[in-house]
């Protein structure tokens, strides 16, 4: 079997030593992979430990960037690290990200159905929770923006990423 520059058997899956796939494929901005060698956009690092600011801060600066694909790894790194109390809040502003991601990457049907599945995720959280602005995030008004690019793209509306990212936090 031949191998590719980076040392990947071609046709063969990255894995780790137990078997885990491991995509050190390089991707584009909104984490569609390239082919090896090609010049990506630097992956986020999984498993880093932040703050809940630090997270919401991160995140927005990749969702301004265009980035949304990256945004949703932090978000993910937040619902894997947080406290139990917060999975459900963390693992919807994924889904937000990630339906964004699909959006701009055409995918009607699946980023549509991700925007509102993350909507309905924090809406949800913040009604069980009490609270409707955690770590000064607008919880009402992110569902209300998914909705809308929902629907928008539903109707054919082709999506910028960075220029349809969301706020995250309230305007102060």
């Amino acid at each position: 079997m031949s191998s590719t520059s980076s040392g990947v058997p071609a046709g063969a899956r990255d894995r780790d030593s137990e078997g885990r796939a491991r995509n050190a494929r390089p991707r584009d901005g909104l984490g569609r992979p390239l082919p090896y060698g090609a010049d990506g956009v630097p992956r986020q690092p999984e498993g880093v430990v932040r703050t809940p600011d630090q997270t919401v801060a991160e995140a927005q600066a990749l969702l301004d960037e265009g980035k949304p694909f990256h945004a949703h790894e932090v978000f993910e790194d937040a619902w894997k690290s947080g406290p139990e109390a917060e999975r459900a809040l963390w693992r919807g502003l994924a889904q937000l990200a990630v339906g964004l991601t699909h959006a701009a990457r055409g995918n009607v049907a699946g980023g549509a159905r991700l925007l509102r599945r993350g909507a309905d995720a924090v809406e949800e959280w913040a009604a069980g929770s009490g609270e409707r602005h955690p770590y000064g995030m607008d919880l009402a008004g992110l569902a209300g923006w998914a909705g809308e690019l929902a629907d928008a793209v539903e109707r054919g509306t082709a999506v910028d990423a960075a220029a349809r990212a969301p706020r995250l936090r309230a305007a102060r």
